[in-house]
Order: C-alpha cells, then sequence, then structure tokens
C-alpha cells in the first residue's frame, strides 16, 4: 500500500488503523507505505510512532513538499510485494474498496491493473465538480485514453509497476501514466467518502495549476492549438485583407483604416497567447533536461533493507 500524506496527523494514525484492521480480518500479507510529502504539522511524528509499533508500517520523509505525484512514485521505487495499490490518507478512498480491487486482481485471469473510479463526487460543490468533468474532458480528448472520473486509487499487479517505474521523465502524471502502459485493466466502482480530518490540500488555485500540469506533462495538444490559432488568423486576415483590397478600389475605403487596426489586435493577441504556451512549454523542458531526481528522501523508518 502506497499512502502519500501531507499534513495529515490526524488522518494517518486512522488511516493505518482502518487498512491494517480490514486486510487483517481477510489473512492479506501487507506493508503499508506511508510517504510523507513535507509535513509542516506532526505528520511524520505520528508516522514514527507507526513504524516503530508495527514493522509492516514502513514511512519515508522527503526532503521538502514535492508534491503527491513525487510521493506516489517514492512509494512505489520502495515497495515489495507482488502487488501495489496507491490510496488517499484522508480515507476519502475506502479501504473496502481495497479489498474488492484485490480480489479482483487475484481471482482474474491475467489482470493487471484493477482501477477505481469514482461513481459519486461526495460534498464537492457543483463548480469543482464542473470543472472536474471538463479536465477529464480534454484529457480523454487530447490523450486519446479513457480517464473520465478517474483517481489514483489504483492497484498494479508487479511487472505494471516496474513498468512505470522505467519510464524517465521527472514531470509524472500517475492517473495518465497507469492507464498509457496498458496491459489487462478491469474497473471497479466507489462512492468518495466525506473527508475524515482537516481540510484538502487541493483548493481552486491548486487544483488548476494540477491541470495544467498534468495536460502539459502528458501531452503536447496546446501546441497544436498555436498552429490552429495560425490557420484561423490568417483566415481573418484574408477575409479582411480582400475587404479592404475591395473598399479601397471602389472608393469606399474609410480614414484611419479600421479594419487594420483590428487586425493589429487579433494577431497581437494571438501571438502572445502563443508565445505563452511555447514559453511553457520550454520551462518543462528545461525542468526536464535538468535530470533533477523526483523526490529526495530525509529519512526512512522499516525500509533499511533497500536503496
Amino acid at each position: 500500500m502506497i499512502i502519500p500524506a501531507h499534513n495529515e496527523q490526524d488522518n494517518a494514525p486512522a488511516c493505518a488503523s482502518a487498512v491494517s484492521r480490514l486486510l487483517d480480518s481477510y489473512d492479506i500479507d501487507y506493508e503499508l507505505i506511508f510517504v510523507d510529502d513535507g509535513s509542516t504539522d506532526r505528520t511524520w511524528l505520528r508516522l514514527t510512532q507507526l513504524a516503530r509499533s508495527d514493522e509492516r508500517i514502513k514511512a519515508i520523509c522527503l526532503s521538502r513538499n514535492f508534491g503527491k505525484e513525487s510521493a506516489i512514485f517514492a512509494g512505489l521505487e520502495n515497495a515489495g510485494g507482488d502487488v501495489c495499490a496507491v490510496m488517499d490518507c484522508d480515507l476519502q478512498h475506502p479501504p473496502e474498496t481495497l479489498v474488492e480491487m484485490y480480489k479482483v486482481w487475484r481471482d482474474g485471469d491475467g489482470v493487471d491493473i484493477v482501477e477505481a473510479k469514482k461513481r459519486s463526487r461526495g460534498t464537492e460543490s457543483g463548480g469543482y465538480r464542473f470543472f472536474a468533468k471538463l479536465f477529464y474532458r480534454i484529457m480523454n480528448r487530447v490523450s486519446g485514453l479513457d480517464m473520465s472520473d478517474a483517481s489514483d486509487f489504483k492497484l498494479l499487479d508487479r511487472r505494471a509497476v516496474d513498468a512505470l517505474l522505467r519510464m524517465p521523465e521527472r514531470l509524472t502524471f500517475f492517473r495518465a501514466m497507469s492507464s498509457w502502459v496498458g496491459f489487462n485493466t478491469e474497473t471497479v466502482y466507489f462512492d468518495v467518502a466525506e473527508r475524515r480530518s482537516g481540510k484538502s490540500d487541493f483548493d481552486t488555485k491548486t487544483s488548476l495549476k494540477y491541470a495544467v500540469t498534468s495536460i502539459t506533462s502528458f501531452t503536447s495538444a496546446p501546441m497544436q492549438l498555436v498552429t490552429v490559432l495560425g490557420v484561423i488568423t490568417f483566415i481573418i486576415a484574408m477575409i479582411f485583407g480582400i475587404n479592404t483590397l475591395y473598399n479601397k478600389l471602389t472608393g469606399n475605403s474609410e480614414a484611419g483604416f479600421p479594419t487594420v487596426i483590428l487586425l493589429q489586435l487579433i494577431t497581437s493577441a494571438i501571438i502572445m497567447f502563443s508565445l505563452g504556451i511555447i514559453g511553457y512549454y520550454l520551462s518543462k523542458i528545461y525542468e526536464e533536461i535538468k535530470q533533477r531526481p523526483r523526490y529526495i528522501i530525509s529519512e526512512k523508518l522499516n525500509l533499511d533493507r533497500r536503496d
């Protein structure tokens, strides 16, 4: 089990207790790997106490906040076992669904990935739901993958995990990458539970940043938008050019050439917008070519025998 945690001092013990009790009841051999993603509260202290009380609970402390994607890969790279699962620490991913996913993997014929999709989105606001559906609709269109109501709540066979870990990029999008690797995939559905304690880190600003980063890290579609805008601008310019030339030849041209001014405004806006998209991709390329690690680990508990 890979469980990223950022400022989850109250949720981490409850999550460990709920998952451990459930898996023990089904006699499933397991390890829980909590990844503290640079928490500023007492999360690491809680994880230290849990790891000292049960050797099946592992803990990784990142040197700073690298983001949930990096925390997930830190857990995957330090995980043993024949199958790995990722779930949130706040128990919005029901542990009972985890057992259902495990049974699908165990009893299925060559099932490599079990993806848990949201049947309902809990107490999310209407606006958040609208933008979430819009985001996944865009991702479906530009990536060619079906990511409707997708989540990070997934269970992956060891060969799917190994395929993910062989992907060298530093800017990762786990939900899309775990779909991109292919393999035999099954789906289960769950209802998003109410967050047990605390407040989610995913506010409007963070969610918007996450959406932009995810789209640009997994597809070059926005770059193609620049080409489309160029074609549209060319067509508009041709129409206005023919209209201006016609008015000039017929003596109906107005002083001040308002069409020229309008064209300049349109083209300038599109050029600046296009340069912004190109600049954003260049910044991501710059981050990739530096080849910095996805994360830095400052401390491990119960994982000393692993690199």
